[in-house]
């Protein structure tokens, strides 16, 4: 059964009764049946395709985190050959929130970063809704430091509401733990691709995130807290989360403006969750792609170029 969005309900009708129509199956008559069901499939699509090209924020913010939105473990099976997972910080724990390893990318040697949430209970569990402990990050640090070492390129994929906030968690230096993961990012010699598949929340989307290039799905969101956080810090009242949302400046197409992120990938019409393939097929051009521009750069051009990206957010506004 697929999960339709509350703004998703005229096409939901429309494709329930094409449902309908083709459970009659050879009842009365078939020609009549068909072309009906041709005609209202055709109004489905071009609803959908009519909702999708005018979302607000708040709707781009619930496009993201659909269940049904391919997550970390769909993207490394269809575009890393010979994954081979990593485990452990080698100071405390393993936190499968954030999945880390090495493999092929269409022939080119990488190390792979990213949280995972899970698709059903018990994995959603097990990575904690992708929400990393500090174990997570430093896990993270100590595979960007063997991928500078032996000179792998660096991709992370993000998805995340943003980093763990227990007690645990703040009693091992989570922030701490943040502030070296991102300036491992940002030591890194070798390019470091990051993209932001579902949901980039808060300093824990930014610690995998602080790539020499960012590349953003076109229905995700990247924000400094979620919606619902922000609307409870400014209003004290989550339920205005929509206006938040709105105001944040979250969306793709508001943060390319800034300069925030260097491309946003197109996305199929009606989301990433209803064509995952075709949504992970292009994630990967667009990663060889900007990979490719990065080619032949000495470490220290790397580090510049990465440099002057991050001291140039906002200069220009």
């Amino acid at each position: 059964m697929r999960t339709y969005l509350d703004f998703e309900k005229p096409v939901a009708d429309l494709q329930g009764k094409v449902q309908e129509l083709k459970a009659l199956g050879d009842q009365g008559d078939a020609v009549t049946v068909n072309d009906e069901i041709h005609r209202l499939e055709s109004r489905a699509e071009q609803a959908l395709g009519d909702i999708y090209a005018k979302l607000t924020p708040w709707q781009k913010t619930q496009v993201a985190r659909h269940p049904d939105r391919p997550h970390f473990v769909d993207y490394a099976k269809r575009l890393i050959e010979d994954f081979t997972p990593l485990a452990g910080d080698r100071k405390f724990a393993e936190d499968a929130a954030i999945v880390a390893g090495v493999g092929r990318f269409r022939g080119r040697r990488v190390a792979v970063i990213g949280q995972e949430k899970g698709n059903d209970t018990e994995s959603r569990i097990r990575h904690n809704f992708g929400m990393a402990r500090p174990e997570g990050y430093r896990k993270a640090v100590r595979i960007m430091d063997l991928a500078d070492r032996f000179g792998l390129a660096v991709l992370a994929l993000v998805d995340t509401a943003g980093a763990y906030p227990g007690i645990g968690a703040e009693e091992r230096g989570q922030a701490e733990a943040i502030a070296r993961s991102t300036e491992a990012c940002l030591k890194l010699g070798v390019p470091n691709v990051a993209v932001i598949i579902g949901e980039g929340g808060s300093g824990g989307a930014v610690a995998i995130a602080t790539a020499s290039k960012v590349l953003m799905l076109e229905h995700s969101i990247y924000t400094v807290a979620s919606p619902e956080a922000s609307a409870s810090i400014l209003w004290h009242d989550s339920s205005r989360a929509q206006d938040a949302a709105t105001n944040m400046k979250i969306t793709a197409q508001d943060l390319i403006r800034f300069g925030v992120v260097d491309a946003i990938i197109e996305e199929p019409v009606g989301g990433a969750h209803r064509h995952p393939d075709e949504a992970i097929i292009a994630t990967g051009d667009a990663i060889e792609a900007a990979l490719a521009a990065l080619d032949n750069m000495p470490p220290d051009e790397v580090r510049r170029q990465r440099r002057e990206k991050y001291l140039a957010i906002g200069r220009s506004l």
